[in-house]
This record gives structure tokens, C-alpha cells and sequence, in this order.
């Protein structure tokens, strides 16, 4: 358990020091910075969203053939 936190520890570290290294040394103003990292949040989310409403589809349909697979129940038992 602790290494897993010290782990996380200096990934959280080492993120935040990237973070603030690239904010530092940003070809860009600070406007066009915010505006950059905006423009790239938004589509990496709509990317994700749209990721995971395939992958809702892919499972609805794969449980929809595991229902018809599905053996039926025996009333003698």
C-alpha cells in the first residue's frame, strides 16, 4: 500500500511540475494559450463521449445475442 501511494504521490508531483514548466514556457500568450488548451479539452471530451456512446451500442448489442443464447429454464426441475 505505501509504495502505491508514494507512487501516486510523485506521479501527482511530476504532473504538476509538467504543468507548470509547459505553462512557463508556452510558445503563447497567456490568451491564447487558455484558448488552445479550451479548443483541446473540448475535443478530446466530445472524442471520449463519442468513444463511449460506440461502446454503450457494442455492449447493448453483445447482451442483447447473450439473451438469445441463454438456455431456457427446465419446468420438471
Amino acid at each position: 500500500m505505501g509504495k502505491a501511494i508514494r507512487f501516486l504521490a510523485g506521479l501527482t508531483l511530476g504532473l504538476g511540475a509538467g504543468l507548470v514548466a509547459g505553462i512557463l514556457l508556452a510558445p503563447e500568450s497567456g490568451d491564447d494559450l487558455r484558448s488552445t488548451v479550451r479548443e483541446r479539452l473540448q475535443s478530446a471530451m466530445e472524442a471520449g463521449r463519442q468513444a463511449a456512446a460506440s461502446r454503450q451500442v457494442e455492449l447493448q448489442q453483445e447482451l442483447a445475442a447473450a439473451r438469445q443464447i441463454r438456455p431456457r429454464s427446465r419446468p420438471d426441475l
